[in-house]
């Protein structure tokens, strides 16, 4: 029974997935995601419901559309894919945490990191796809979690002094990368990091997201000489920032604290 609540969570999140490429897609070529059926993005006809089953259809069509035969995009497996993992994930090991919280964060909670993770997913993917983040994923991640922390305030659950140093986190990365931006003119960075930073530190509060920030770094610049090794990349070429970004917030989310400790135990 189990087994088979967990097929049905992965189901519904490659759902989800299939309609957050419709999202992505529709988003950057500024069209409304709620407009008129799936369309092949090279011939613009109309994709038939049995042509559009998640993850499913792409392999049955050979990653080809039906009509024109052109390509379809990786990305479209890939993000349903991850969103189910990442529902699937969300029900058996969230739960788990979130169940040791008292009504009504039992819903509350497991809601809000569900849309969190929905929308760094979207940034993850829209980066690396296209050196862009759409601006209602950074926006919708620094009111929900604006919205979450005053919320916890006022529940008795949080502190005002932890919510005020999330607010002071997401200032100070914001101009620290704002800094960076006009120091690099642009050709490292671009805005869409500043906003993002801004919203991680509402996000993650202080340590996390001085410990996410330093472990996208450290990941990046990793990645890139790994690139310029496999002549991937060559040196003074940029690669999207925003998705390491999303792997140190998922790194300090599940060991912040523990790294700050040790870090801490370093200097003592």
């Amino acid at each position: 029974m189990q087994l088979m609540v967990i097929l049905m969570v992965f189901l519904f999140g490659l759902v989800i997935g299939s309609f957050l490429n419709v999202v992505i897609y529709r988003t950057l070529n500024d069209e409304s995601p709620f407009k008129g059926r799936s369309r092949c993005p090279k011939c613009k006809k109309v994709i038939a419901w049995y042509d559009n089953i998640p993850l499913l259809s792409y392999f049955l069509l050979g990653g080809k559309c039906r009509k024109c035969k052109n390509p379809i995009s990786t990305q479209y497996p890939i993000v349903e894919g991850m969103t189910g993992i990442l529902f699937v994930w969300w029900y058996v090991v969230g739960f788990a945490f979130f169940s040791l919280t008292s009504h009504p964060l039992t819903v509350i909670q497991p809601a809000y990191w569900l849309v969190i993770g929905i929308l760094l997913l979207i940034i993850l993917v829209t980066d690396f796809m296209t050196y862009l983040i759409p601006d209602f994923t950074v926006a919708s991640i620094a009111l929900l979690s604006l919205i979450y922390r005053v919320y916890l305030v006022q529940s008795g659950v949080m502190v005002a002094t932890d919510m005020w140093n999330a607010v002071y986190s997401g200032a100070g990365l914001g101009l620290f990368f704002y800094l960076l931006v006009k120091v690099t003119k642009g050709r490292g960075m671009g805005m869409g990091d500043v906003y993002f930073a801004f919203a991680l530190g509402l996000l993650l509060g202080w340590p996390r997201s001085l410990i996410a920030v330093f472990l996208a770094f450290l990941i990046g610049a990793v990645s890139g000489i790994l690139l310029i090794l496999l002549k991937k990349k060559s040196f003074g070429q940029t690669i999207p920032f925003g998705p390491f970004l999303v792997l140190g917030t998922l790194a300090a989310l599940m060991w912040g604290y523990d790294v700050w400790l040790w870090y801490l135990g370093l200097l003592v």
